[in-house]
């Protein structure tokens, strides 16, 4: 019997992106966040969700892509990455899938100009290349100790 992984599917620019669900705590409106000064451009500021302060992250941003203002289909998907709640925005939150490991390729250099290093694979879904996202990759150390001062200034 196949080995399937759950994946939460969401969309940005258009294209199909899938974070494990094991990683993924829940999926949220849009909601006011608060800038933090002197940060990096990808942080957005810090926003509190389940009882906890959460730095947010525009994940378009973070994967060099066009900047998008957030439309009503946007949302925050709340993460763990190293032990650190952290809120994603994207476009939109599609769908939650069933994927074999065997259907998940390595990825190629770039993919969709997403670099490699924050691809975990891609899989074939539909018609559609599906890139899975490595989200332990997403933020490097440094970031991870500027996300962690942020949360500690609030």
């Amino acid at each position: 019997m196949a080995e399937l992984s759950k994946f939460i599917i969401f969309k940005l620019h258009d294209q199909p992106f899938g974070v494990n669900v094991k990683q993924v705590i829940s999926i949220e409106r849009m909601q006011e966040i608060t800038q933090v000064p002197r940060t990096s451009d990808f942080i957005k500021g810090v926003t509190y969700i389940r009882e906890e302060t959460t730095p947010v992250i525009d994940l378009r941003e973070r994967l060099l892509m066009d900047e998008k203002e957030p439309t009503e289909s946007s949302r925050i998907l709340v993460v763990q990455i190293k032990e650190m709640q952290i809120g994603l925005i994207v476009d939109a939150a599609t769908d939650v899938k069933d994927i074999e490991q065997e259907a998940i390729e390595p990825a190629p250099p770039i993919v969709g100009g997403v670099k490699e290093t924050f691809v975990h694979g891609v899989a074939n879904l539909e018609e559609r290349l599906l890139i899975l996202l490595d989200l332990e990759t997403i933020i490097d150390p440094k970031e991870t100790n500027e996300l962690q001062e942020i949360v500690e200034v609030e």
